[in-house]
């Protein structure tokens, strides 16, 4: 479950709430008030592993609060763009001392008169920093495909391999969104299957297919199910995180506990005999 889940709780808490909902891991939210850029300090984020460790839970990822703002790595303007690279690597810093496996990147949106090509251009630079950075710091990176009203750049799973491809640099993938592929036509089980060894991490959510809600599984139009047995039979050995949306928010533990009960009926029927989240 996406630690984003309790916006409105702080993240020991979340932490609690999440590992007694029966959940296996966590997604960190790198926003207020969980963990946003360097807001924790060494003290914090030792007791706050200490915390994961008691109550057995693992870090699936870490997220930095990204979509639509604090940042934009394709950005034309430079203080833009440099204050951005150096938001997701302060992220990755984070990350690293929690110590999450993956940081998930979105791609960003273009800005009005920046060509396509422009905007592509400023991100795979940013991108081949933030990368770097990862690597010194063990993480890998995963990108985000999303839809328009997120950007304008990386739509689909294939436009992420070939931008992957372009850069040529290890430790990037992608972090697959059901829900995303919804909204752009696309079959997350086809994609899921596609993106083969570039697969780093899986979010799952539900939506009418005009506009991702972030709803809980199975409250939409999103085919799960054969989604779950894409990933099944494909092997995939990570984690699937539920990241669900404001609406959910004032009610988490209730969401929370319905979430995990769908998500163990779909990977039961496609074939996952987890006993836990």
């Amino acid at each position: 479950m996406s630690s984003f889940l309790y916006l409105h709780y702080p993240l020991e808490e979340s932490i609690k709430r999440i590992a007694a909902a029966g959940y296996d891991a966590i997604d960190i939210w790198g926003g207020r008030p969980h963990a946003y850029r360097r807001d924790l300090t060494r003290d914090e984020i030792t007791s706050l592993r200490c915390l994961l460790s008691e109550t057995g839970l693992s870090i699936a990822s870490y997220i930095p609060a990204q979509f639509r703002y604090p940042t934009c790595l394709c950005s034309p303007i430079p203080v833009i763009r440099n204050d951005s690279v150096r938001y997701i690597c302060e992220g990755i810093d984070t990350a690293a001392e929690l110590g999450a496996p993956i940081v998930s990147v979105c791609p960003g949106h273009s800005l009005f008169g920046q060509s396509l090509k422009e905007a592509r251009s400023c991100l795979v630079e940013s991108l081949g920093t933030i990368g770097l950075h990862a690597q010194k710091c063990g993480i890998r990176i995963a990108i985000e495909p999303a839809d328009r009203y997120e950007t304008d750049l990386i739509y689909t799973t294939a436009e992420a391999v070939a931008l992957i491809k372009e850069m040529g640099q290890a430790g990037i993938g992608v972090v697959l969104d059901n829900g995303h592929c919804q909204v752009v036509g696309e079959s997350a089980a086809r994609a899921a299957r596609e993106l083969g060894r570039y697969l780093y991490h899986v979010h799952l959510d539900d939506n009418d297919g005009l506009r991702d809600q972030h709803l809980v599984p199975g409250e939409g139009k999103c085919d799960i199910s054969s989604f779950m047995v894409a990933l099944a039979e494909m092997g995939y050995p990570g984690y699937v995180t539920a990241e669900l949306g404001f609406d959910y928010t004032q009610e988490p533990d209730k969401a929370a506990s319905l979430t995990l009960a769908r998500m163990r009926a779909y990977s039961n029927a496609a074939g996952y005999r987890a006993e836990s989240g």
